[in-house]
């Protein structure tokens, strides 16, 4: 039995809750949240007939509970903290998007859960889509020729709908709607490309907020694929089409939740049949620890996840093209 241990018991983690729920070889025992009547309101809405402890730190949390793994689910700029104070605690680590907010960060963190022989998965949506594990294995296999360019946007009220939250504090947040949102369009697509981003030119607006609502960002990879992606926090309709192009094909697809795929080919278009079952990630995470699979989204997609950031805010604050790998520097 893996027993788990949650930091932050905020919305999120109820779909992780709800997945694992009828597993007999994990589950949590344990929530950490700064706030007692959020660990209380959690508990009674899905542990009534179990017993899960609730603490105020995760130190108290560490002391007094033997935990194999921890889902942290607290505000993007805590993540490296905490998932450093986990794996000292000889945890494993499930961490929600972004893994941090920072490379320099997410570099230190990889090497971290390396030295400790730990998991580290991040709970990017793309990886456990069927449809986007189909793109991938057709971009690996080379099967429209090579994978050339990639356009994409992803829309959302999210300046309303965040107004007076932690999401709109820079402390907080790392960011905005383009570390927010905007990082599930994002990691579909460094996820389906495999490769660094090696240039980033970026412009950003913040519509009068703390944090970046709107974003642009031309990327070239260090595979040679050419992208762009525009990121609307300020509109009435959520949205995340992409398209990927290649040498004899157009395949265009949700971008944010992964639900569709066509593809457009020969003079011809066609959905492909993929019958592929969805893994959640939090289901991965677990399979991993028991070494029966590999983790689908890890440190390395953290990584690229945040060079892209560090390329795309150091870009619309010097008005240049970066690359995100020289800021290390």
């Amino acid at each position: 039995m893996i027993n788990i241990g949650v930091i932050g018991s905020g919305g999120i983690i109820s779909k992780h809750i709800r997945h694992l729920e009828d597993r007999t070889d994990a589950g949590i025992t344990a929530l950490c949240d700064v706030d007692p009547d959020r660990i209380q309101a959690t508990k009674e809405t899905y542990f009534e007939d179990k017993t899960v402890n609730g603490y105020a730190t995760p130190e108290d949390m560490y002391n007094s509970e033997t935990l194999e793994a921890v889902i942290i689910t607290t505000p993007h700029t805590l993540h490296y903290g905490q998932a450093v104070q986990a794996l000292e605690a000889d945890c494993h680590v499930f961490l929600e998007k972004p893994m941090t907010t920072s490379s320099k960060d997410a570099l230190q963190l990889a090497a971290k859960a390396e030295e400790q022989g730990k998991v580290v998965a991040v709970g990017y949506n793309t990886a456990s889509r069927p449809v986007f594990q189909y793109l991938r294995e057709q971009i690996r296999n080379k099967t429209w020729g090579s994978l050339e360019m990639v356009t994409g946007f992803l829309s959302q009220n999210w300046m309303t709908m965040t107004t007076g939250l932690w999401r709109q504090d820079p402390a907080l947040s790392g960011g905005g709607q383009a570390y927010d949102s905007g990082a599930h369009i994002l990691n579909s697509l460094l996820w389906s490309v495999e490769s660094e981003p090696e240039t980033v030119f970026a412009f950003t607006d913040n519509k009068g907020c703390a944090v970046d609502i709107n974003s642009v960002m031309g990327i070239r990879f260090a595979n040679g694929v050419l992208a762009n992606i525009t990121i609307s926090g300020n509109c009435v309709s959520d949205g995340g089409h992409m398209a990927f192009i290649f040498e004899q094909a157009l395949v265009e697809i949700d971008g944010w939740g992964g639900s569709w795929i066509k593809v457009h080919a020969k003079d011809q278009s066609e959905t492909p049949e993929i019958d592929t079952p969805e893994v959640f990630p939090i289901i991965n995470f677990v399979e991993t620890i028991q070494g029966k699979t590999q983790v689908a989204a890890g440190t390395k997609n953290g990584i690229n996840h945040s060079l892209l950031m560090d390329g795309i805010y150091a870009s619309a604050r010097t008005g240049k093209p970066v690359n995100p790998a020289a800021l290390q520097g």
